[in-house]
């Protein structure tokens, strides 16, 4: 690909939901048309979702296209030579108007062997939450199968679940084999591994507007989960014009940049950087030409992309791969 790189923006991939709102509108200026409008999908190469640019010369492009045909340029050379031609990450943002099915995803070695896909290690920033907002992580305390699968019979699962009020900024990590589910009330940015594999465990009993309820994955679960109480709480710090790291896993590195001013971003090529804007807006300044982002939107900088600056008054989600 002879096309000069530059920061990269994407049709947004909105999914209906039975337990989506329309605060992906009214919070992040999401053109949604429906009133169950749960995810938007800002980065995906899963099939049949795949990306398609929205700015700029290689606009109509695919994602996957753009993979294709320059991988180093846009995945950067460790990145490619760890995943080949995959784009290893999800971005998404969610609205949940009412309470996630609880759920758990497999780890690398299930999803490889039962999906031909890869594990869903994943991570949260509550980016809006309304007053009584709580979400349940795991186990409260070391639980075992025949306890859980009791308490499921019964539908006393929630009972031995940790439930955790959420506030904006709190950051949730989730390692495969984590029971879960985002609460009602919650808007947040979801960062994850690329994958679809979702077991769900439990739906409260609700039925869509045909009167169906959805399906469970109880048996594929059982092997999947981990039945031991986790700490998925992320503690960080926020330092002005500067990474501060909040997670850093074998999948992903995620930093926040409480960004008042400006700062360089300086790559060497080994990996792509996503920016999720979070609160606030900022411009990034690239050969001359200033590019503009707000609350709600996501940016992939090319790995072929090295010096550019960040300037605004803004919280920027930072991830990348080490």
């Amino acid at each position: 690909m002879n096309t000069k790189m530059y920061p990269l923006q994407f049709e947004p991939i909105l999914k209906e939901r039975i337990w989506g709102g329309e605060k992906l509108k009214t919070v992040l200026n999401k053109p949604i048309v429906s009133a169950i409008t749960g995810e938007s999908w800002e980065l995906s190469t899963v099939e049949g979702d795949v990306s398609v640019v929205a700015n700029g010369e290689l606009k109509g492009k695919s994602l996957t296209e753009l993979i294709d045909k320059s991988p180093n340029d846009i995945l950067g050379k460790n990145v490619y030579a760890r995943f080949g031609n995959q784009f290893p990450l999800l971005f998404k943002y969610l609205d949940a108007r009412e309470d996630l099915s609880i759920q758990v995803h497999p780890n690398d070695k299930l999803a490889k062997e039962r999906h031909n896909s890869f594990g869903k290690t994943e991570m949260w920033y509550v980016m809006q939450a309304d007053a009584d907002a709580r979400i349940i992580v795991g186990f409260k305390e070391d639980s075992s199968k025949e306890e859980y699968l009791e308490n499921l019979n019964n539908k006393t699962l929630v009972s031995i679940l940790d439930d955790v009020k959420a506030k904006a900024g709190d950051v949730f990590f989730l390692e495969t084999g984590t029971v879960h589910a985002i609460g009602a009330g919650l808007v947040v940015a979801e960062i994850q591994q690329t994958s679809d594999i979702t077991y769900r465990l439990y739906d409260f009993d609700r039925k869509d507007a045909q009167g169906n309820t959805r399906e469970l994955h109880v048996d594929l679960a059982l092997d999947a989960i981990n039945y031991n109480k986790v700490d998925t709480h992320k503690k960080y710090e926020t330092v002005s014009n500067q990474s501060n790291v909040i997670v850093d896993c074998p999948y992903f590195t995620t930093n926040i940049i409480p960004l008042d001013g400006k700062i360089e971003g300086n790559k060497n090529g080994e990996t792509f950087t996503v920016y999720m804007c979070i609160e606030g807006a900022f411009e990034i300044r690239y050969e001359n030409v200033s590019y503009q982002y707000k609350k709600g939107d996501t940016v992939l900088i090319p790995a072929g992309m090295r010096n550019y600056v960040l300037e605004g008054e803004a919280s920027i989600l930072e991830v990348y791969i080490s």
